[in-house]
């Protein structure tokens, strides 16, 4: 898999306006509710965890021509194919021509409302103390990593302050690469909007960024 997130857009110029939508408007076609519910329930199956997923979706390359659940499909067939749950000729037919594959477990109809309430908790237990303090000036790190992150590219490199400790928390980084959950301490970082987009940005503007540890470093 390619590991270039091609959903890191944020800052970039060109993409248009963001047009807001009528407050409750979830779908807006037939089919995308049923997108929704084939990700949710194949994630049930426990073939991959839900940052896989992520990373499936956030390295698509026509990412950013497709609509929402477009991407939602078209990483659900990714990872359907990769650990050979469903064949090309199947996706294609648009139906099942082989035996079914066995998965780990199945969320039944009657399971549905519980398991969404329940959420997945991501906090974690770990040894080691944080290695920064509410008040604290960070830096983000400036390397492209080789592998899918959750540090947008226009925050690599910059400077900002620690607000928030979150204790420890599965490593998104880790466990899209299938290396366990590697939990580490989680900030919110605020960065001055002039940090980030020049003298020219309003200098009321905050950006809030909630970083694992790896990301940071001392200013």
């Amino acid at each position: 898999m390619s590991y270039v997130t091609r959903a890191d857009l944020g800052g970039q110029e060109g993409h248009g306006a963001v047009v807001p939508e009528p407050e409750g408007e979830l779908f807006h076609a037939d089919w995308e509710p049923r997108a929704l519910a084939l990700t949710l329930a194949m994630g049930a199956t426990g073939c991959w965890n839900l940052d896989q997923s992520r990373a499936a979706r956030e390295t698509l390359p026509d990412y950013a021509r497709l609509t929402y659940y477009q991407i939602w499909i078209a990483a659900l067939e990714r990872l359907l194919a990769e650990r050979g749950l469903a064949g090309a000729d199947e996706i294609a037919a648009g139906r099942a021509l082989h035996a079914p594959a066995r998965v780990p477990r199945v969320l039944g109809a009657d399971q549905v409302a519980a398991a969404l309430a329940r959420g997945a908790p991501t906090a974690r237990p770990v040894a080691a103390p944080a290695r920064f303090a509410v008040g604290q000036r960070v830096r983000t790190t400036a390397a492209v990593p080789d592998h899918h992150t959750r540090l947008p590219g226009y925050l690599r490199g910059r400077v900002g302050t620690v607000e928030s400790v979150h204790g420890a928390h599965v490593f998104a980084d880790a466990h899209a690469r299938g290396a366990g959950e590697d939990p580490r301490w989680l900030y919110t970082v605020v960065f001055d909007a002039r940090a980030l987009w020049g003298p020219g940005a309003d200098p009321r503007h905050r950006v809030s960024f909630d970083a694992w540890e790896p990301y940071l470093e001392s200013a």
